[in-house]
Formats: structure tokens, sequence, C-alpha cells
């Protein structure tokens, strides 16, 4: 790994009244801090059984790099790669801020104890000119990607999950939708404190009045995701899971709530919609637990069991 072994943590703005090129320089900052070994007080440490490395893939206008978890060969196999191994294709959250770094925790102890291949995207984050619509598509090309050279990748395309948190859980509901309609069938999908609307009653639901000043999510960081998330002139509707008009017969949902989480209820809501549409889905709620709880486990001692859920889910869709 090429990471900075150090790196200082840049102080939280003002969200409420930050400028653009305050946005891109504490991102920037932040995201030096969290893909360093600094950060693993607060985001965990990566598994030793997982290798990881930075690719990147050539998809349609642009380069896009990836952050790939592969179990380490151990024995008389260090230098055959395994091959066969089911995909999980990750996205980390963040929505204007995040990369796929701050995931190896999780991520890496996924790869090698599944064992599966975990490519994670590192997707435009939001910003003018980078909507939402943006790192919607990334996630889906990313996940065609890799299965149409499944071989070269070595993977099984018939065992793959996508996953995700928070603002990445919004778009991986996205590309479970985009799956059913393009007629690839996933085994699962894993939505982790899921963002799933962005339109005008984003903001109407119970939790977000009794949990809008957390310390891991706030209302300031909200109203600047639903501010970047849609184009002018685009439709936020479209970019939102919980009204997409049809939620029948996709992959398998688990929708991990913490319960002190201003977007609490957009997780019980879609999981909610997702159970009258037919669609199997497992809503399991951690009380207590905050915002972004599965990414810091340093902070939140509930980190370590919703990432066993995760890995038992994951087991049993994939399994052979």
């Amino acid at each position: 790994m090429s990471e900075a072994t150090t790196a200082a943590r840049p102080p939280e703005p003002d969200f409420s009244a930050i400028t653009i090129e305050e946005l891109i320089a504490y991102r920037e900052a932040e995201n030096r801090f969290r893909a360093s070994s600094a950060a693993w007080a607060l985001l965990g440490e990566p598994d030793p059984g997982a290798t990881i490395r930075w690719q990147t893939i050539a998809l349609p206008g642009r380069d896009l790099p990836v952050r790939v978890y592969r179990p380490a060969p151990a024995g008389d196999d260090e230098a055959v790669p395994r091959t066969e191994l089911p995909l999980v294709v990750h996205v980390h959250g963040g929505g204007y801020v995040g990369t796929a770094a701050q995931c190896d925790w999780t991520s890496s102890h996924l790869a090698a104890r599944l064992p599966a291949l975990v490519v994670s995207v590192e997707h435009r984050l939001l910003a003018p000119g980078s909507p939402l619509a943006d790192a919607a598509d990334d996630g889906w090309d990313v996940l065609g990607h890799v299965l149409r050279h499944a071989a070269q990748w070595g993977v099984d395309a018939a065992r793959t999950a996508v996953f995700g948190e928070s603002c990445g859980a919004l778009i991986t509901a996205l590309t479970a939708i985009r799956a059913r309609e393009a007629g690839l069938e996933l085994k699962a999908q894993v939505l982790v404190n899921p963002a799933v609307d962005v339109t005008g009653t984003m903001f109407a639901y119970p939790s977000m009045a009794g949990d809008a000043d957390g310390p891991t999510l706030a209302l300031p960081q909200l109203r600047l995701v639903q501010r970047f998330a849609v184009a002018p002139g685009g439709d936020a509707n479209a970019l939102s899971p919980l009204y997409a008009d049809d939620l029948s017969g996709l992959a398998p949902a688990l929708v991990v709530v913490p319960t002190r989480d201003p977007v609490a209820d957009h997780g019980r809501r879609y999981a909610e919609r997702l159970r009258a549409a037919g669609t199997s889905v497992q809503l399991s709620e951690y009380p207590g637990a905050r915002h972004a709880f599965l990414a810091l486990p340093g902070l939140e001692p509930q980190a370590l069991a919703a990432q066993a859920e995760i890995r038992e889910f994951l087991s049993a869709a994939l399994a052979r």
C-alpha cells in the first residue's frame, strides 16, 4: 500500500456557509487523512488477510480509480491468485467528500473472510457540474466493466452483489434497479444507512427532526448533498430510489439502519417499499448507533456486529 502513513485531519468547516473553493480544499485534505494510517484509530485497520491496491479502469469517456481487495494468497499458493471468486462491488459514502480507502476495514475484511473480490468505486464526488447522476453512472459502469471482463478479474459473474454506505447506498440502490432493467441478476444488495430521497421531501421524516444535529451527519451537510445532487433541470425523483415506480424483482436486500441517524427513516421507508413490492428485504436496526457507524469502528462499538451481519448475509447469498 502506498498511502502516506501520517496526515493531519483538517478542521470541520461551517457547512452552512462554505464556498465551493473551501469545499474542494476541505475534501482534498479530509480525504488525504481518511486514506492514511493516521485515520486507523477511527476507521479501523485493514484486515491483513487481504491485499489492497488502487487500479484505474477505462470507462466510457473517462478513466476511474477503483480500490481492489483480494484474499491474500497463503502457503504454497502465494504466487497463484485465486479465481472464480464471488464479486462485491462497493460504493463508499460521503456525497461531496469521501474515498474508497475510508472503508478499508470492512472491504478488506469481506475480501479475506468471505472470501471475495471487492471492488470499491472511487466515484465522482458531488459538486457543481458533478451531480449525483455522474456518481450513479460510475457505480453502474464499474459493475458492468468487471462483469464483462470477469475472467480477467478472476470472478464468478454469477455470484455478484452490490454494497453501499450512505450516499453510496443510494448509488447502490439505483444500480440494483438498473441491473433488473438490464436483465442482470444480482444475488444481493446491502444498503447501510441509506439516503434514498433527494427530492423536496428529503427532510420530511421524524428522524430528521430528532437526530439532525449528530456528530457524524448534521442538517447543513445534508442540505449540501441535496444542493449538489440534481443538476439544473434534472429530475430528483429519478435519482431517489424511494420514488422508483417499480421495486419488484430486485436483488434480496439487507438494509442496515443506525437509529441515531437523520436518514434512519429513509432506510425504514425504503425497506417497507421493497417488501410491499415483493422484493426480499431484511431490515436490521442498531439502537443508539449514529450515521456512518460501520466506517467508524474506533468510535462505534456496534460496527463490529454490523460488519459480521453483512458478511453472513453476503456469505449465504453468494454461496455456490
